[in-house]
């Protein structure tokens, strides 16, 4: 049987309206003997029951699997990933012969706060954002591959670097279930290297995938700049809309390394792309009316609520270098993955870029996360993508 933990008198309300958090200062007091990563009973100051979870310690002190009273077993875990892949199946990510990379667990948009999985192939690449998921982690992998049936054989267990560090739990990435050496995934007909052993999130940005769709829409004859290339997904759906050149651009030499990789596994021997190491605004000063298409897609500027007027400094401060050096008639690809970023706070300061150099710009198009990533419509905080398509006359 589960321990509980009792709320405070009206901290019950957000929870009504079936918000998966439960914030510590929600919390009056927990019977004894409950550790982090425990699964928990949340019982209201009236002595009702109103959810199961996975405790944590820190702001977010309960992540709700379920308003019902119910046991978190292998058949939870089954239904909950079934589900997710019918979706995924329904919108046709899932099951596309162009198309074996997408994101099957999105948190909280699948009800399953606190992981994240994504599929390459015949590898699944499973993340934990909190100690429960951690602490369940092998019984997931289990479920997952039975759910999967003959789609994943593989699952790598990616979260050194997600879990909380003073939770001491001496986490590991690696192989759980089975073991590969093909790293090989393929995007709407493109193929690209995954770096889930050394790269950033699970190893490629899966998010983008729509939005790189569209920038290929628009490349053709086009000179291109991609900044933050990371993998060079931009930059390969770039040359196969036939662009005329592409540069890609990134401060890290590995990021460099993988995006030669990348254009050279689609475009062997091509000589329309070309990468460069080196600082975002030191490369865009230097580059003045070269490029027609530039796309800007940094990491995040903002971690946590308190970083967020900084944030938006830099991503003004980016904007305008962006939107001087672009050619006359340009495109401008530019976005914000930081969750504390609204849509009206980066529309903003875009806005605010547009104004200081005096061009005249028009939104062609407003980007966000693709269907693989859905967000809950009780907790909107899951809309963390944005971007805008802009034209620079």
């Amino acid at each position: 049987m589960y321990r509980n933990i009792y709320l405070k008198r009206g901290k019950e309300e957000s929870l009504l309206r079936f918000h998966p958090w439960i914030f510590s200062g929600a919390i009056h007091h927990a019977d004894d003997g409950i550790e982090e990563g425990d699964t928990v009973r949340v019982i209201s100051s009236e002595g009702e029951f109103i959810a199961v979870g996975h405790y944590q310690i820190g702001s977010i002190a309960v992540r709700v699997l379920s308003f019902r009273d119910i046991t978190i077993d292998r058949s939870f875990w089954t239904s909950r990933l079934g589900a997710a892949l019918r979706m995924r199946r329904s919108i046709g990510i899932a099951d596309n012969a162009r198309n074996n990379t997408y994101r099957l667990v999105h948190g909280e948009g699948d009800n399953l706060p606190g992981l994240i999985i994504d599929c390459y192939g015949a590898t699944a690449v499973m993340q934990a954002h909190s100690v429960g998921m951690h602490v369940c982690r092998q019984e997931i992998g289990e479920a997952l591959v039975e759910v999967m049936g003959q789609r994943i054989s593989n699952v790598y267990y990616k979260s050194e670097t997600t879990l909380p560090y003073k939770a001491e739990l001496g986490q590991e990435n690696g192989f759980i279930i089975g073991s590969t050496d093909d790293n090989t995934a393929v995007e709407n007909g493109l193929r690209f290297h995954v770096d889930w052993l050394r790269g950033q999130k699970t190893g490629f940005f899966v998010d983008q995938r729509e939005n790189r769709s569209l920038l290929e829409q628009y490349a053709k004859d086009k000179s291109v700049l991609n900044m933050f290339c990371y993998t060079g997904g931009f930059s390969v759906y770039a040359m196969r809309g036939g662009a005329k050149l592409v540069h890609s651009v990134d401060s890290s030499a590995k990021a460099i390394e993988l995006t030669n990789r990348n254009v050279e596994l689609n475009f062997p021997g091509d000589s329309r792309h070309e990468a460069f190491c080196d600082d975002a605004f030191k490369y865009l000063d230097a580059n003045d009316n070269k490029y027609d298409l530039i796309i800007l897609d940094p990491p995040a500027f903002a971690k946590h609520r308190g970083a967020l007027r900084n944030a938006l400094k830099g991503y003004t401060r980016l904007n305008v270098k962006g939107l001087e050096r672009i050619k006359h008639g340009g495109i401008l690809f530019t976005f914000s993955c930081s969750q504390v970023v609204t849509k009206d706070n980066f529309r903003n300061a875009v806005f605010t870029a547009a104004a200081q150099t005096g061009r005249k710009v028009r939104i062609l198009h407003q980007l966000h996360q693709p269907a693989d990533h859905p967000i809950n419509i009780y907790h909107p905080e899951g809309e963390y993508l944005k971007g805008l398509v802009l034209y620079v006359e």
